[in-house]
């Protein structure tokens, strides 16, 4: 298998630390260089025709496009440690935790970050900064809400890590780079220390 990612890119990091907590190895990495337009290219759209990131190539030939359906593969090709929940059960109340990260903060951010930090200008045109302003304070909303959910509750799913804390994670430290957006700096402190646990984590080290 190959994997297509870019460096700094968060959600080809969601999958590259999603496999190091699976302790996946073998899995080929091909770079593609977002910043030089290599992603527009036919030859990477025959692979991800909206010339998105990440995709995982399988051994037979296909391509695997969006995060969280190429961790659902991967979670099948390797079932321990679980990440996405063992029965039915636990499976929809960590998607529905993995969904809320994901399309709220994550989102959010994203949207953040790309409408209004100018080295990402050439990436999202036009700009709408007024927009992306008014997503840093949704994003807001959402991450004081998992800072009050974080008082009973040690994970972003309940109580054990899963790909909804990888999510989470990945989400922080992309605004935390660009927009140097720090939970503690605005009163938010249990999502700060589950940011600063989580980055002792192994895995959290993959860019």
């Amino acid at each position: 298998m190959k994997l297509y990612v870019s460096p700094r890119a968060p959600n080809p990091r969601r999958v590259l630390m999603f496999i190091a907590e699976k302790g996946l190895t073998g899995i080929e990495q091909e770079i593609i260089d977002i910043g030089n337009g290599q992603h527009l290219s036919a030859a990477f759209r025959a692979r991800s025709p909206l010339a998105k990131l990440p995709v995982l190539e399988l051994d037979d030939g296909r391509s695997l496009g969006e995060t969280r359906a190429i961790c659902t593969y991967l979670e099948g090709l390797v079932a321990e440690p679980n990440l996405m929940g063992n029965d039915f059960e636990e499976r929809a109340f960590i998607e529905m935790a993995d969904r809320r990260v994901e399309l709220y903060l994550f989102g959010g951010i994203a949207n953040w970050i790309r409408h209004t930090h100018p080295g990402l200008a050439p990436l999202e045109q036009p700009q709408f900064p007024d927009f992306g302003h008014s997503q840093a304070e949704k994003v807001r909303e959402v991450a004081r809400w998992l800072d009050r959910k974080l008082a009973s509750e040690p994970y972003m799913a309940g109580q054990r890590f899963t790909i909804a804390d990888i999510t989470a994670f990945c989400a922080l430290e992309f605004a935390r780079g660009l927009m140097k957006f720090r939970p503690a700096d605005e009163d938010m402190p249990r999502l700060q220390a589950w940011r600063d646990r989580i980055s002792q984590r192994p895995s959290a080290g993959v860019s």
